[in-house]
Parts: structure tokens; C-alpha cells; sequence
């Protein structure tokens, strides 16, 4: 057994040393734990490694408190990934992509191919029972039926603000959210069954849109799929005093999207006083801004 281990710093750190934080880690006072804390953090990524065995210790304070450090540097991990991803794509990235590493820089056990394939599932259940030739209203009603009757999805009137709103993740777990995400399982759906539906972000809330050459729907996903018509959209802006623009009945780019979901965690944690979240989300939205 090696008697050292490098640290982010390339030096060594001692074995004797390691030990001794780790029995640290096992300590409850309150007041240990935070200094502790700092110093493994401050040794970089590769104390993850020799934490990671503490994960399922018997100790419960040990457990816990490696569990967390583990899960900060993960996130670092992901967060970089999202960052990159948002630098390197441009306004038509994958949104599905794109949210579900969002969604691993707040839940670094995040497994993103059991939720790809749960909105696989989905789409396979509706074309199993979709009549061939089927119109775009019967069409649309079929996906209404099956996420908003069968699986229960539903928009999150009574816990508006709650940030797992706007994690993809979390909204598939849940089968709630709020209007812009549930608008997002819709059209990631929508997506695997070949159907031409778009977002429409109006201002103060968000719909999605099927069109062809026959016919024109907007659905409000927030209210089980309620279906709409261009006319309601106009009534809608007009009953909230916003200006009357071509702009809020285009199609939102996945990009812009995606940067309408973290303005909306950005405000959240604005609103909760959350100023480590505040400022991981000003880098995403710099990010997505270039």
C-alpha cells in the first residue's frame, strides 16, 4: 500500500494525515466538521478517491460527511461539463442533453440514460396506441391522455417556485413542474414520435406549438394540454398589458430555452437569499449569453 497520495498540487499527502482526517470526518461536533471540510476540499478531486470506500461506513456521521464532499466535487465535475457544452453549442444544441447536464450539477447521482430511456418508454406507450392516419388534434389528444390522464404529470400550482420545477429530472420523478420544463417533456416526446412541435415562450408563461400547412395548436402543458388557438394566445397577452410582438409567438431556439430555465433558477435563488446557487447560475447564464 502506497504510503502517500498525490494532492491537486502534486505533492504528496501523507498517509498518517489522511487517517487522521478521516477519523475527523466521524466527529459530530458541529464545530469540527466545516474545518475539516475546507482542508479535504482545498486537497482537490483526488480526495474523492480515498473518500469514496467511507461512502457506505457504518458510521453515520462519517457516511454523511463524505457523502457530501464527494458530491462537491462531482458537482464541480459537472458543472464544468455543463459549461463546456453550453461554450461549445450553438442555438440549436440538444435541449434534452443540455437540461439533463443542467440537471447533474445539482444531483451528481444522476444516472441521464434511465431518463432518456423513461421518455422513450413514453413516446413507445403513445404509438402503441396512436390509430395510423391519426389527425393532429386526435394525435395531440392521444400524448394529452397518456402524460397528463395516465401518468398523472400536472403543472405545480401550489409550489410554484420550488427550484425541482425546473430540473428535467426532478419533473420526471415527480410528475410535476413548471410551465417551461413540462412544455420540455412534451416536446422531448413529441420528438421521438416525429411530430413538429416547437416552444413559444411568451412572456410569464410558456406553451409549446404544432404546425402544418393544415392546421395550427398551441398547448399549454401546465394545464394538462389544454389546447389553444393563436386567438387565445393574442387574449392572453392582452389581458396581461404586454405589448403585442411578432417575437412572442415565434419559436424559441433549444438554446434559448435552456437559458430561459436557468433565468428561472437564477430569480428562484434570488428570491431565497441562495447566493452560492445565485452565482453558479450567473456563470451559466454568461455562458449561454456568448
Amino acid at each position: 500500500m502506497n504510503s502517500s497520495i498525490l494532492q491537486s498540487d502534486g505533492k504528496a499527502l501523507p498517509e498518517s494525515e489522511r487517517s487522521a482526517l478521516i477519523k475527523l470526518l466521524g466527529d459530530d461536533d458541529p464545530a469540527v466538521y466545516p474545518v475539516i471540510r475546507r482542508r479535504i476540499v482545498s486537497l482537490g478531486p483526488p480526495a474523492a478517491e480515498w473518500l469514496r470506500p467511507h461512502l457506505l461506513s457504518d458510521d453515520p456521521v462519517l457516511r454523511r460527511h463524505a457523502t457530501d464532499i464527494v458530491n462537491h466535487f462531482a458537482r464541480i465535475s459537472a458543472d464544468n461539463a455543463f459549461l463546456g457544452y453550453c461554450l461549445q453549442h450553438g442555438e440549436d444544441l440538444d435541449i434534452e442533453k443540455g437540461s439533463l447536464l443542467l440537471a447533474h450539477t445539482q444531483f451528481p447521482e444522476l444516472n441521464p440514460a434511465a431518463y432518456t430511456a423513461l421518455l422513450d418508454q413514453y413516446a413507445a406507450e403513445i404509438h402503441e396506441h396512436l390509430p395510423q392516419a391519426a389527425g393532429a388534434e386526435a394525435t395531440l389528444g392521444h400524448i394529452n391522455q397518456h402524460l397528463f390522464t395516465r401518468l398523472g404529470f400536472r403543472g405545480n400550482e401550489t409550489n410554484y417556485y420550488d427550484p425541482a420545477n425546473s430540473f428535467l429530472n426532478r419533473v420526471l420523478d415527480r410528475r410535476t413542474g413548471n410551465p417551461i420544463n413540462l412544455c420540455l417533456v412534451y416536446i422531448l416526446v413529441a420528438r421521438r414520435l416525429g411530430l413538429p412541435i416547437v416552444g413559444i415562450g411568451l412572456p410569464g408563461h410558456f406553451l409549446c406549438r404544432h404546425q402544418t400547412l393544415a392546421s395550427e395548436f398551441y398547448i399549454d402543458a401546465f394545464d394538462r394540454g389544454k389546447l389553444m388557438t393563436k386567438a387565445d394566445c393574442v387574449q392572453y397577452l392582452v389581458r396581461g398589458n404586454y405589448d403585442l410582438r411578432d417575437e412572442y409567438l415565434a419559436p424559441v431556439s433549444p438554446r434559448r430555452m435552456l437559458t430561459r430555465i436557468c433565468g428561472n433558477l437564477h430569480q428562484i435563488y434570488l428570491r431565497e437569499g441562495r447566493e452560492e446557487e445565485m452565482t453558479r447560475f450567473q456563470r451559466y447564464l454568461v455562458a449561454l449569453a456568448r
